[in-house]
C-alpha cells in the first residue's frame, strides 16, 4: 500500500505537471502571436508531452490503491521579453521540475516504497532530457544574437519536431 505521504507528493507532481503543461501551452501561444509558428509547435507538443506525464503518475497512484486528488492550477505568464527569455524560463521551470522530482525520489527511499522509487526512475531520465533540449535551444539562441534570419532558421528547423 501507498503511503499517504507518497500520495501527497505524488499529486502536487500532477499539478506540477499540468502547469508544466499550462505554461508550455501558453509559450506556444506566445510564439504563434510572434509570428513564429516552428516554436509554437514545438511548445505546443510540449505541453501535450507534460499532461502525458500528469497522467503517468496519475494512474501510479490509481495502482497502488491511492486516493487522486486535483489541485488548483496558477496561470502561466501569457508574455515574455522575447524568445530567449521564454525558452530560458522553460530551461528554470524544467529544473525546478528535476528538483520536484528528485526530492519525490528521496521520499520514496525514506517510506522504502521501492515501487514509487522504481516508478520515478523514468521521470529522472526524463527530466535529463527535458533540461538538455531546453538548454540547447538557449544556447542556440545566444549564438544566433539579434539575427532575424537566423530565428527563421531555427523556428523552421523547430517546426519538425513530432
Amino acid at each position: 500500500m501507498i503511503s499517504e505521504k507518497i500520495v501527497k507528493a505524488l499529486n502536487d507532481q500532477i499539478a506540477a505537471e499540468m502547469y508544466s503543461h499550462y505554461l508550455y501551452l501558453a509559450m506556444a501561444a506566445y510564439f504563434h502571436d510572434e509570428n513564429l509558428p516552428g516554436f509554437g509547435s514545438w511548445m505546443k507538443i510540449q505541453a501535450a508531452e507534460e499532461m502525458s506525464h500528469a497522467m503517468k503518475i496519475y494512474d501510479h497512484i490509481i495502482e497502488r490503491g491511492g486516493r487522486v486528488a486535483l489541485q488548483k492550477i496558477d496561470a502561466p505568464p501569457a508574455k515574455w521579453d522575447s524568445p530567449l527569455a521564454a525558452f530560458e524560463n522553460a530551461y528554470k521551470h524544467e529544473c525546478e521540475i528535476s528538483s520536484k522530482i528528485n526530492n519525490i525520489v528521496d521520499l520514496a527511499i525514506a517510506e522504502k516504497d521501492h515501487a514509487t522509487n522504481v516508478f520515478l526512475h523514468w521521470f529522472v531520465d526524463e527530466q535529463v532530457e527535458e533540461e538538455a533540449n531546453a538548454l540547447e535551444i538557449v544556447n542556440h539562441m545566444k549564438l544566433l544574437g539579434e539575427s532575424k534570419g537566423g530565428l527563421l532558421m531555427l523556428d523552421r528547423n523547430l517546426a519538425k519536431r513530432e
